[in-house]
């Protein structure tokens, strides 16, 4: 009898061709996830939701009729200047949430997938954009039942919006940093309140710059978290130029992209 032999076959390596833009697609699937897991633990929002309202009742109804002579006045140019303070304060909670994430190990289980290494932190920092949109359309909402008019009309108040949340994303990059340099989300957020205060306090957000001392005009002329504030209300409100400010606010939000992105990134690599 013959018997005959199967021939063996050769597996041929397969290959697979890499699929352009890896990095930001990973980074957008990852930032989806970021949002998934914030839509499902909405109690996650209620920093951006209650703290903006109660800032606006407290110095409404007890400094309006000293500043202002009344209340409602006081409201009209209040409002944009505490949707500036608020987004910027939504954008420290991503530094906290980078810090604590990386305490808990969840990156070092994002490293082991497929995918680009810088991915896990552009996630994380563009699913936090939600915090941003929750934190304005709940001022505005209640600015409106308040009685504030948005006398700039739609257009412009949707573009203060967008411009308040490039500037905050900007800024989130410094908390970032912070996330990446220290070990303790505690730590990351009271150094981050001792950042934002003299920013978002030091400005005429509160009382006209003209009735300030010297020392403290100085300051918010330079501050520029204050000519954000001036675009907002400038758009906002219908009054004023906005040309300068507006200028001011993409200029200071690229110089803060161009500085703190790449120190940030680098901070995680080390890190990580």
């Amino acid at each position: 009898m013959t018997i005959t032999a199967p021939t063996s076959s050769v597996a041929l390596p397969v290959v697979i061709e890499p699929r352009p833009f890896g990095l930001v697609r990973h980074s957008l699937a990852l930032a989806r996830r970021s949002l998934t897991k914030t839509l499902r633990q909405p109690e996650q929002l209620l920093d951006v939701t209650l703290q903006p309202l109660i800032f606006v009742l407290l110095f409404v109804y007890l400094l309006g009729g000293a500043v202002a002579g009344s209340s409602d006045a006081y409201l009209q140019v209040l409002l944009p200047a505490i949707m500036v303070q608020q987004v910027m304060f939504a954008g420290m909670a991503t530094g906290v949430n980078l810090n604590s994430d990386i305490g808990k190990g969840v990156f070092d289980r994002l490293r082991s997938l497929p995918i680009g290494r810088s991915a896990p932190l552009l996630g994380s920092v563009l699913g936090d954009l939600i915090r941003y949109v929750v934190a304005i359309a709940s001022l505005l909402i209640f600015g409106a039942i308040l009685g504030y008019k948005f006398a700039g009309g739609f257009a412009p108040t949707l573009l203060a919006c967008v411009l308040t949340i490039l500037f905050a994303f900007s800024v989130s990059w410094l908390f970032v940093l912070l996330g990446m340099l220290v070990r303790e989300p505690g730590t990351v957020q009271g150094l981050g309140f001792l950042i934002l205060f003299p920013f978002t306090f030091g400005t005429s957000m509160i009382a006209p710059t003209a009735t300030l001392p010297g020392w403290l005009q100085d300051w918010v002329h330079a501050n520029p978290v204050a000519h954000v504030m001036d675009m907002a209300r400038g758009l906002m409100l219908g009054e004023g130029p906005t040309g300068g400010p507006i200028l001011w606010t993409v200029v200071t939000s690229a110089g803060f992209l161009a500085v703190f992105v790449p120190l940030a990134v680098r901070a995680y690599m080390r890190r990580t």
